[in-house]
């Protein structure tokens, strides 16, 4: 791996951001983790413990203006699209100081803001909802890209179908991102189709369709890389399917146990995404005391995201119409 990275002339310390961003990202599902399962978090929560390297990869080519449309499993989206720790925390944490001031939670959280378009509780809806937002820009000609993620769960669904088709013969610039974690709730993606590359799926809009290695980040930066300046210069939207795994259940309750076998969460596991970019950058050279100055810089930074959000204050009852129709 070692090679090919160098091959590709990699900016080490860029590397190192990717690094402190997906361990950013990991601690602070650990952390959602340990606190939902300590009552204090209301709601309810997915966790992408094991999927960081597609958002980081991908988000690490995007500029402040372009747009994110998220998923039921969009904490990882959020913070790598730039929306602090502290204040996606103190959404999952029903406070005011949320980015939606509370009221969204995990699955209705969004930060427009910071070009994130919001998480989304209902399977496939990020993708028309990206291809409008692609048309939008588009129209408005603000030379904005916009990024759909979605687990494989949603390509059987009728919303993927009918929004990739629009977004290739309109030559919109979007990027749908799969992040293909095998299953879909319990369901293996292999007993619900018989075609499992969802890359492959492209070649019938007349679109581009890539298929990544999800657990490396400098692999999904640059197939995003490619897509994102596709998209930006006029030349279409790209399906990019990236193979990734949950290390946890589908939802803090699920033990994902029943459906899957501990070998396999174990074999997934030594492709861990954190683990691999940290021994790439031990191996480029990055010094051990370096590299345990970027950890502490993250965790203290979870710390203070936690600190934040426990501060802020609950909407007050006499709010409850506001936001309304």
């Amino acid at each position: 791996m070692t090679e090919r990275v160098l091959d590709e002339q990699l900016d080490q310390k860029l590397l190192l951001n990717y690094y402190k961003k997906m361990l950013e990202l990991r601690l602070f599902e650990l952390k959602v983790q340990e606190l939902y399962r300590n009552a204090r978090l209301p709601g309810f929560v997915h966790l992408y413990v094991g999927e960081e390297a597609v958002a980081v990869g991908v988000c690490s080519n995007l500029e402040p203006a372009d747009l994110v449309f998220s998923t039921h499993r969009g904490h990882g989206h959020a913070l790598a699209k730039g929306v602090p720790a502290g204040v996606v925390l103190a959404e999952l944490w029903g406070k005011t100081t949320g980015s939606s001031g509370g009221r969204g939670g995990s699955m209705h959280m969004y930060a427009p803001e910071y070009g994130f378009m919001g998480t989304n509780g209902i399977v496939g809806a990020p993708i028309p909802l990206a291809t409008g937002g692609a048309l939008s820009a588009k129209l408005r000609k603000k030379g904005q890209v916009v990024v759909s993620f979605f687990g494989e769960g949603a390509v059987n669904s009728g919303s993927f179908h009918e929004a990739v088709n629009l977004g290739s013969v309109w030559n919109l610039p979007v990027v749908y991102v799969c992040e293909n974690n095998l299953y879909a709730t319990e369901m293996a993606f292999k007993r619900a189709t018989k075609n499992t590359s969802v890359a492959s799926r492209a070649a019938a809009y007349g679109m581009t369709g890539v298929e990544v290695d999800g657990q490396d980040v400098m692999a999904v930066h640059a197939a995003a890389k490619a897509a994102i300046l596709r998209a930006r210069e006029d030349n279409g939207p790209t399906l990019i399917e990236c193979k990734t795994y949950r290390y946890v259940g589908h939802h803090e309750g699920d033990p994902g146990t029943d459906y899957r076998t501990r070998d396999e969460v174990q074999q997934w596991k030594q492709n861990d995404p954190v683990k691999r970019a940290r021994k790439l950058l031990s191996e480029l050279g990055e010094s051990d005391s370096k590299l345990a100055a970027a950890d502490l810089e993250i965790e203290q930074l979870i710390d203070q995201a936690v600190d934040f959000a426990d501060k802020g204050v609950e909407p007050s009852a006499d709010s409850v119409a506001e936001h309304v129709f």
